[in-house]
Order: structure tokens, then C-alpha cells, then sequence
């Protein structure tokens, strides 16, 4: 029987908010079993990076516990847990328990320094425990999105960079990197925002486009993108849904991305 598929035992999990995780789970002979966390990899290439973990005694019942530290941070990407009962033993993958993330749901208020490193333990979709790693030098984290009379105001706050002179709202077309729109940056306290005209995001011909959305921090500096990842969801497409707009003959969308970040679907009105 593949280890893949077999129902292996259910692991809590506490989040904290330095990046610490830990797991605890039941065992019934515990000795020299590890937790490992394997990077998930493109389907038909091999495996990116793994990281063990040593699990301890941690009370009566054979309960046994890991803990994932702060550092070193966990490359960009997702992170499958799996159970190793000994030195040979073929990996199994866990099932979650209780996952206690209440530490990450404010995680966007306080100042995070470079590089911004984020993990979140969630369920996969086939039931299993798994963590969402981000990992960026500089991030400006998005908090509200308000949409009214055709333009949609992004606020967010940077993190490991500074705001200087020159800095601007950026989209992007994507597939095309030399096609931008500027929209100039408003301070507010510890955070930003700047308004985009949806007029300036549709295309000619009414045809279908995505537009990026990124900070340029300063006059010359790279663009960074614009995301939500400071808080306890792992996955916000389908959870943050924003409402249509109509420009002309065009329907624009914002949305977040299968990375949590921040763009404007552009499509045929019908």
C-alpha cells in the first residue's frame, strides 16, 4: 500500500508570530521518527529542497513534538509535511489537526525588516497538512482595495524597504514588460495608497488582458509586488472576491493571484 495514500495521524499545529511552527501528534512508538518538509515541485521534475525536523517527547501518550524555527527561512513555495517513524522508514503524509494561526491575523500591522519571510500551515485541498512559504526582499503588503466611480484605491503598507521621491503605483500588463501605467503614491500614516483610473487598463481593441500591480518605492528602484501575505490564509483567491466594473465595452476584475498578489483582469463585456 502506498505510504501517499495511507491515513496517517493527525497533527496539530501552533503558528507564531516570528515564523515559529510547531507540531505535535501522537505516536505510538516514537523513537527516532523526524518530520520532513519537501518542497513541492512541478509535476515531472524532481524534488526542490527538503527540510527535518527531530521530534521529542513532549508528554504522556506518546505525544511528540517539532519545531520549525525562524531561521533558516524556507525558500518561496509550498511545503508538504510527512512523518518518518525511523532512519528507513518510507515518508507518510500527515493530516491536520487543530491549526492555530490566531498569531498571523494582524501580522500586517507591525513593521517586518528584509528579508520578509512568511509561513503558513493549511490544509491542502486533498486533505493533508501542509505550510505556504513566501519568501521576498522587500513587500508592500495590501489591506484595503476600494473600488468607486471607475477606479479602484489600493492601500497597503511597505515592508523592508522605505517609501522615497518618485514613488508610484505600477501595473503591469503581463507578457509584456514594457507596457505600464503610473499612478502617482499618497502617504497615510504608516502606510500608502494610490487610485487607478480603470479607463487606462483596457485595451483599444476590447480584447482580454491582466494587469500586474506593483510598487516602485522610489524614482529608479525595481518594482515590488503588491500582495496580501501577513495574515492566516494561505490561499486568498477565492476568498477575497471584489465586484465588476464596466468601462466601455469592457469588464475589469480585481483579484487575488494563485500567489497572493494583486491584479486587474481585464476581459470582453457580453
Amino acid at each position: 500500500m502506498s505510504t501517499e495514500s495511507a491515513v496517517d495521524p493527525r497533527t496539530d499545529c501552533t503558528a507564531d508570530a516570528d515564523g515559529r511552527i510547531t507540531f505535535r501528534l501522537r505516536l505510538p512508538s516514537p523513537t527516532r521518527a523526524r518530520l520532513l518538509l519537501a518542497r513541492r515541485h512541478a509535476k515531472g521534475r524532481p524534488e526542490q529542497e527538503s527540510r527535518t525536523l527531530t521530534l521529542e517527547p513532549a508528554g504522556s501518550d506518546g505525544e511528540v513534538r517539532a519545531v520549525l524555527e525562524p531561521a533558516p527561512p524556507l525558500a518561496e513555495g509550498r511545503w508538504d509535511v510527512y512523518l518518518l517513524r525511523g532512519p528507513d522508514a518510507e515518508r507518510e503524509r500527515l493530516r491536520p489537526g487543530l491549526r492555530d494561526v490566531r498569531a498571523l491575523v494582524d501580522g500586517g500591522l507591525r513593521d517586518r525588516p528584509s528579508p520578509l519571510a512568511v509561513r503558513v500551515p493549511y490544509a491542502t485541498t486533498d486533505g493533508f497538512l501542509a505550510v505556504r512559504a513566501w519568501l521576498r526582499t522587500a513587500h508592500p503588503e495590501a489591506s484595503r482595495v476600494d473600488i468607486a466611480d471607475g477606479t479602484m484605491t489600493v492601500h497597503a503598507r511597505l515592508h523592508g524597504a522605505v517609501l522615497s521621491e518618485g514613488a508610484a503605483g505600477v501595473l503591469r500588463l503581463r507578457g509584456d514588460m514594457d507596457t505600464v501605467r503610473g499612478f502617482p503614491v499618497r502617504r497615510a500614516g504608516g502606510g500608502f495608497s494610490f487610485t487607478v483610473a480603470f479607463g487606462e487598463l483596457v485595451a483599444e481593441d476590447g480584447g482580454a488582458r491582466v494587469w500586474g500591480v506593483f510598487l516602485r518605492p522610489a524614482a529608479d528602484a525595481p518594482l515590488i509586488r503588491v500582495g496580501r501575505l501577513l495574515d492566516d490564509l494561505a490561499d486568498r483567491k477565492g476568498v477575497f472576491v471584489y465586484p465588476r466594473v464596466t468601462v466601455g465595452g469592457s469588464v475589469l476584475r480585481p483579484h487575488y493571484t494563485v500567489d497572493n498578489d494583486l491584479a486587474v483582469e481585464v476581459t470582453a463585456g457580453g
